[in-house]
């Protein structure tokens, strides 16, 4: 399950091929309050149907308003809105702040071919980003590589004055997932919360009395054996394991093919005491040092968390803090 503005890439290129026409809208650019982050999109129809958000308030009408003549011409153009903070709420901004956004016509502007990559991209969970002189308006993209890979890590979209004039790079990432292994009630509350946050939520117990879909309504769930279901599952950069059932059995398979793929994000609930055991006997099991170094146990942020909510909450954070923090 996606965020609707996350699919917009894919809607601008179906109502392309459709012939119906599209502009894509991208927030390029920010300084102050905003209620979109940079690269949040919007799609425009000639029927000025819309899809998506790029601000809001009096912002959008006047977006969708340029949309209708870039349709009409073809061209891209960047537009810039400065608003005071009396003036902010009228126009969606919390309390004043400037935005730049990008107009592309999908076919005259914004190439198809380059379209159709990134969204071909994004269905196969490759990480690409797209980048545009905003003064020759030359397009390319780039793919995940030794020297891009701090790029797609910030995963923070942005404009770069270059020699060449200003260049607009927008980051395509993987949506963020998470495996969640235990359906204990620590997860009832994890899911949801992680569910808000963008997460994609797998999950995995193959106890069929604790993973029901009346315990975690509307949850993808998996009954496998935990490195079976993460071997289906996938494990990416873009991908945080949880391991939350205290019982060996479980949670070392899930840590030992967690610890073997690019996983940014593994915690394990128990005690200092817990990971000691579960330290040395991964150690036995042959995993080496460094490897163990990535666990983060105990689970969470050191919050004082002590009802299975608050420990949610602390996991959640941590996982957010290595995400966007990373060492």
């Amino acid at each position: 399950m996606h965020d609707l503005n996350e699919a917009l890439p894919e809607l601008a290129l179906q109502w392309h091929r459709e012939g119906r026409g599209a502009v894509l809208a991208t927030v390029i650019e920010t300084w102050g309050s905003a209620p979109r982050r940079t690269g949040s999109q919007m799609v425009i129809g000639p029927d000025m149907a819309m899809m998506g958000s790029v601000s809001g308030g009096c912002v959008e009408g006047a977006v969708v308003e340029e949309a209708m003549l870039a349709l009409q011409d073809g061209r891209p153009r960047v537009l810039t809105f400065g608003v005071s903070d009396e003036a902010a709420f009228a126009v969606g901004l919390a309390c004043g702040g400037t935005i730049r956004i990008l107009l592309e016509p999908v076919g005259r502007a914004l190439p198809e071919p380059i379209l159709a990559e990134i969204v071909s991209a994004r269905s196969a969970r490759k990480p690409l980003a797209y980048q545009v002189n905003l003064k020759t308006w030359d397009r390319g993209l780039l793919t995940e590589d030794d020297t891009t890979a701090p790029l797609f890590r910030a995963d923070k979209s942005g404009v770069a004055q270059t020699a060449n004039g200003e260049v607009f790079t927008h980051v395509h990432n993987p949506p963020l997932r998470m495996a969640v292994i235990g359906a204990v009630h620590i997860a009832q509350h994890l899911v949801p919360m992680a569910r808000a946050c963008g997460f994609d939520v797998l999950v995995i117990d193959p106890r069929e009395a604790f993973g029901s879909p009346a315990r975690f309504p509307g949850t993808a769930l998996s009954h496998d054996w935990p490195d079976a279901a993460l071997a289906d599952f996938g494990i990416d950069a873009r991908t945080a394991v949880v391991t939350l059932t205290h019982d060996p059995k479980l949670d070392d398979p899930a840590i030992r093919a967690t610890l073997a793929s690019p996983a940014f994000y593994l915690g394990c609930l128990g005690s200092t005491r817990t990971n000691a055991r579960r330290s040395a006997r991964l150690a036995e099991a042959g995993i080496p040092p460094e490897r163990l170094a990535r666990i983060r146990a105990p689970v969470g942020l050191n919050i004082g968390a002590a009802t299975p909510a608050e420990i949610a909450v602390a996991i959640l954070a941590q996982v957010i803090e290595t995400l966007r923090k990373p060492a």
